[in-house]
């Protein structure tokens, strides 16, 4: 079975505390990371909580993208969900880690919608469990 959508999961840590306290630098980052993948953007919410960190949240028409950062931390955790079409994960990857300065990132892509052979664990960690 085809996945009905990608989502892409990526932990940014040792970034620059100022860009992620800097909402319209985080805004611009992730309407350019919808830019990457393709994506038609709908549109952006955004909030700025106190006393630091940002979470900005761009609806597509493939589904969305979003980032909570944590400055305090130098730590931001970004989503990228796409249905329809494929994820350029590389590019997203790299222009996440590039704008945000990161030292260390570790990005995860799961294929959403695949149902998995019941009784079998989905992913290291994942349980399933099928209703009858």
């Amino acid at each position: 079975m085809k996945a009905l959508g990608q989502h892409l999961l990526v932990d940014l840590h040792e970034c620059n505390a100022d860009t992620l306290n800097d909402l319209p630098a985080v805004r611009d980052l992730m309407l350019d990371a919808a830019r990457t993948v393709c994506a038609t953007v709908i549109g952006v919410t955004e909030h700025r909580f106190s006393p630091q960190g940002v979470t900005v949240v761009v609806v597509i028409a493939e589904s969305h993208l979003s980032i909570h950062t944590w400055p305090e931390h130098r730590y931001a955790a970004v989503d990228v969900f796409t249905c329809g079409h494929g994820l350029v994960t590389s590019a997203v990857v790299d222009l996440l880690s590039e704008r945000l300065d990161a030292g260390y990132v570790s990005a995860v892509e799961m294929q959403r919608g695949i149902l998995p052979e019941r009784g079998r664990l989905a992913a290291a960690g994942t349980a399933t469990a099928a209703r009858d």
